[in-house]
């Protein structure tokens, strides 16, 4: 546990508070709601509401007047982590004085916790009743402060978060809804008539997620309604704490997988879980107060640990563009670095994605005039961080965007079960086609078929990390089978290492691995030798079932637009097999070569992006 004085120095304390919803509590506007569900007793639904009424006090939003494409989320460290440990704070550091949510919409506003209200509120309690201890809250919104307000409000009242993509089909949306036996779904006024229609249908009560706005105003530190400001905020804070209901333990968040290799599962996160992630991501990718996070990507495990609580622990700002949007990522950046030398204030500076965004940033910047390229190269030299992952990121992709960037990605590996386990170096070398060594804390080995380790061979990648979830909802069997001896988890990916101890991830072993003849084969090794052809833009490679070897390579490529130009022009096609056969030889061995081709517009991908190998096979009828 940190804690961050004033002056911004970290003071590490053990065991003072590790339960993270105390920690990730802000100024959410967060109106709140007077009908009553049957289901919920009274006293809990009263503390539900009060739990989001002081979200309203604690979530920051920053938001910009000259564009209306962005809602913003300001974080402040100082607060997040006063949350759990301002006794403890007051005990160790007899300077800690105040710490300050600041507010900018459009003008700086800020509350200041002071001393003594910290000291009046420290002696009131809670009478232990009220919470929603344990219950499950679906929460439907893009990524907005209105999604952030609904997950602190309910870690506030005690109970579990469950993030809802519109994005899965309806059927696969009722089974998370169903399978977590959520009580209650809060979704923001454009998602509401459709998640209520849900709701019916899974028998949870459905409530509105009323929009985020600010407060503008300057607060004096010396006038009596900061003070007042500042007791209602430390008071709740003193209640959780003195409570003891919230422990470090309890579940906070599921997280359903994305269902590539079988159906979707809950994965449980606790409180401790979480804000071990959190400390482990800032102190490895080096997030601090002065970052500003470009946020762009689904509020799933990398949309939501890496781009989003992570830089709120750290203090960052996190500006949402909840669609992706290739000319306003650009342009973003270059209104934060113009090419006159000069710093935007409120300058982006860390950006994280998938290679398909990266993919088509490059796109975008390609379309663009000599002049706006130079104005975006110089813009985008100037970020301090760009990371990818969630799927393996393609050589070329990486070569060009450091061309084009200056900046050569950090790629990293994580699971829904565990967030991230595996990165490569803030400073120091990135090697392409890996996905670096172990995090701080956490510990990975390789068990081979025969159950033995390896530091050298192939094997199946096991983890141990201090952000491991706690279980499968409602599957014990399936949990307990994913662990070995020791308390590592079994994540189902085969890898190997090289010499200098990088992790190499070869691919899911249910699905990237394929078995022709006597070989054992890596999808993810030949589909990133495909994507250095001049005429691909995307490809999956799997194997098909065959009587005589097993399996049979199989490639379906999404061609590139000018490539299909070209070949239209021609009147010849954009790629065969025998074409495709001929360009793998110096590449690839015999063997792993594909003996089958397929050319498509697009390839299918689920909720998180990732492509669907197992929708893939249905459509081939395989």
């Amino acid at each position: 546990m940190f804690v961050v004085l004033p002056q911004g120095r970290p003071l590490e304390l053990a065991n003072f508070g590790d339960s993270w919803p105390e920690l990730a509590t802000r100024n959410s506007i967060f109106h709140v709601m007077h009908t009553v569900p049957d289901r919920i007793p009274i006293h809990s639904w009263r503390w539900f509401k009060k739990s989001l009424s002081m979200a309203q006090q604690m979530v920051s939003v920053l938001s910009y007047e000259r564009t209306k494409r962005a809602t913003a989320l300001s974080s402040s460290l100082q607060p997040l982590l006063m949350s759990t440990t301002f006794c403890a704070a007051k005990m160790y550091h007899s300077s800690f004085y105040a710490l300050h949510i600041h507010l900018r919409f459009p003008i700086q506003c800020h509350f200041e916790m002071t001393r003594n209200g910290i000291q009046d509120s420290s002696s009131k309690g809670i009478n232990g009743t009220g919470f929603l201890l344990g219950a499950r809250v679906g929460i439907v919104a893009k990524p907005s402060p209105e999604f952030v307000a609904g997950v602190f409000g309910t870690w506030l009242s005690g109970g579990v978060a469950v993030p809802l993509a519109l994005s899965y089909p309806e059927a696969e949306l009722l089974h998370v809804m169903n399978d977590s036996d959520i009580s209650m779904v809060l979704s923001t006024k454009e998602h509401h008539e459709v998640v209520e229609n849900l709701s019916i249908k899974c028998s949870a009560y459905c409530s509105l997620l009323p929009p985020v706005t600010s407060i503008p105003s300057k607060i004096n530190p010396q006038e009596p309604s900061s003070n007042e400001a500042t007791s209602s905020v430390s008071t709740l804070i003193t209640q959780i704490n003195s409570s003891k209901k919230i422990k470090g333990d309890d579940p906070a968040l599921i997280l359903y997988t994305s269902g590539t290799t079988g159906k979707p599962k809950g994965v449980v996160h606790t409180h401790k879980g979480i804000l071990s992630q959190v400390q482990i991501l800032s102190e490895a990718w080096g997030y601090r107060s002065e970052d500003q996070f470009l946020h762009c990507l689904p509020v799933h495990v990398h949309g939501l640990f890496n781009a989003l609580f992570a830089p709120l622990y750290s203090g960052s700002v996190v500006e949402f563009i909840p669609k992706f949007s290739v000319s306003g990522i650009w342009q973003r950046w270059r209104e934060s670095y113009p090419n006159d030398g000069s710093k935007n204030k409120e300058a982006i500076t860390v950006f994280t994605g998938v290679p398909t965004m990266y993919t088509r940033l490059l796109q975008g910047y390609d379309s663009m005039d000599p002049d706006q390229q130079l104005a975006s190269s110089y813009a985008a030299k100037h970020l301090r961080l760009m990371m990818c992952g969630s799927s393996a990121l393609p050589s070329p992709l990486m070569k060009r965007w450091e061309e084009v960037t200056g900046h050569r990605l950090l790629e990293r590996y994580g699971m829904t079960e565990f967030v991230m386990a595996l990165s490569n170096p803030l400073h120091g070398i990135r090697k392409e086609g890996t996905v670096g060594k172990p995090l701080p804390r956490v510990e990975a080995k390789i068990i081979m078929e025969d159950g033995t380790e390896t530091t050298a061979g192939v094997g199946e990648l096991c983890i141990r990390s201090p952000s491991l979830f706690k279980e499968y909802w409602k599957r014990p069997e399936v949990t307990a089978e994913s662990f070995i001896d020791g308390g590592f988890f079994k994540t189902g990916d085969t890898v190997t290492v090289d010499e200098e101890g990088y992790f190499i991830i070869l691919g899911r072993t249910n699905a990237d691995i394929m078995k022709f003849g006597g070989y054992k084969l890596s999808a993810l090794e030949i589909e990133a030798v495909l994507l250095e052809h001049d005429a691909v833009l995307e490809c999956a490679v799997l194997g098909l079932p065959d009587e005589a070897y097993g399996e049979v390579i199989c490639a379906i490529i999404v061609p590139k637009e000018d490539a299909k130009k070209t070949a239209e022009q021609d009147s010849k096609p954009v790629l065969t097999l025998e074409a495709l056969t001929s360009w793998s030889k110096d590449k690839l061995a015999p063997y792993k070569i594909p003996t089958k081709l397929y050319l498509w517009d697009s390839l299918p991908r689920n909720a998180m992006g990732k492509v669907n190998k197992k929708e893939l096979k249905k459509l081939l009828g395989a």
